[in-house]
């Protein structure tokens, strides 16, 4: 039986609404813009929590790169997402998390069990793209596309999955085929996206603030992402100015990726050339550990009755 008054304790109102409700409540209820930092892991995840980002975003460039040691070639599937989707989710449910879906991992029937799986990993929202299953990172060039009906097929497969579940998540439909056919086709691909049940688009790969306005214009009242790849495909904008446009969220994929890469390869070569990191003095282990919940991890201990960590100070 459980202690007294916990069957009548409540729930925290916080985390009471799902990720996916509380993702799709920011888009129905604001025109302000959702910005989403691209993390990786579980301590990227930390730190822009920590920093306070209402939405986050889990590239998959950077979980193909950071879980598998490889470049974004299509090469991690539906379980190495998955996983990665699901830990990030669930480190705070009241920061919602748009995910990486690639291609969805294979025929209608494979899109609809990705859909499923990411649905029971807590995500809140994910865009599907319209690349053959031998993808590459949208910010790369030689990428080629399915036909029209191949992208639609996925769509809809991935809103059949939403709707027998009663799922909130956010279906967004992704194209890549502006650097193989042209804007026209990429419009006319995000339009059947939408018809076929997305909620949001995404024209991947845009290459000027002008074509980017003009998107918005052509596809109003949909609403769009933009992802901003810096020194990618497509110029350098601010959050104000993307907002300004008129679209609804900007995922910056490589916000953790790039400066982790940058920060760590300065500190190893410096270990290798001098014989020692140079680590700032106020980054010490428990700097780091209160990042990922160590005060929250204690808390629990406590509560329930534990003296492991309060014997000594940590």
């Amino acid at each position: 039986m459980a202690p007294n008054g916990a069957l009548s304790r409540q729930p925290d109102p916080k985390n009471s609404i799902p990720a996916s409700t509380r993702l799709r409540h920011q888009l129905a209820e604001s025109n302000r813009l959702i910005v989403c930092p691209g993390v990786y892991d579980g301590f990227s995840a930390r730190i822009a929590i920590d920093v306070g980002f209402d939405a986050l975003y889990m590239t998959g460039a950077g979980t193909t790169a950071s879980r598998l040691g490889h470049a974004d070639l299509g090469i991690a599937q539906l379980a190495d997402m998955r996983a990665n989707a699901e830990m990030i989710a669930n480190l705070d449910n009241s920061v919602p998390l748009i995910a990486d879906m690639d291609t969805g991992f294979g025929s209608p029937i494979m899109v609809a069990r990705s859909v499923s799986e990411y649905i029971r990993a807590g995500v809140a929202g994910f865009h599907i793209e319209d690349q053959i299953l031998a993808k590459r990172c949208g910010h790369l060039q030689g990428k080629e596309v399915v036909d029209i009906e191949t992208f639609v097929s996925r769509i809809k497969a991935a809103r059949m999955a939403i709707d027998q579940l009663h799922s909130d998540i956010v279906l967004i439909g992704r194209t890549d085929s502006l650097q193989q056919h042209g804007y026209e086709e990429a419009v006319t691909r995000i339009k059947a996206a939408r018809d076929a049940g997305a909620d949001v688009g995404l024209l991947e790969g845009v290459t000027s603030r002008e074509m980017a306005a003009q998107a918005v214009k052509d596809l109003a009242p949909f609403p769009l992402l933009l992802n901003m790849v810096e020194n990618g495909s497509t110029p350098i904008m601010r959050a104000s100015e993307v907002e300004a446009m008129g679209y609804r969220i900007m995922i910056f994929s490589f916000a953790s990726l790039s400066p982790a890469y940058k920060g760590i390869r300065a500190t190893l070569e410096r270990l290798k050339m001098e014989g020692v990191t140079g680590t700032d003095k106020e980054l010490t282990p428990k700097k780091l550990f209160d990042i990922c919940g160590l005060q929250e991890s204690v808390e629990v201990d406590v509560t329930a009755g534990g003296d492991a960590f309060t014997k000594s100070k940590l």
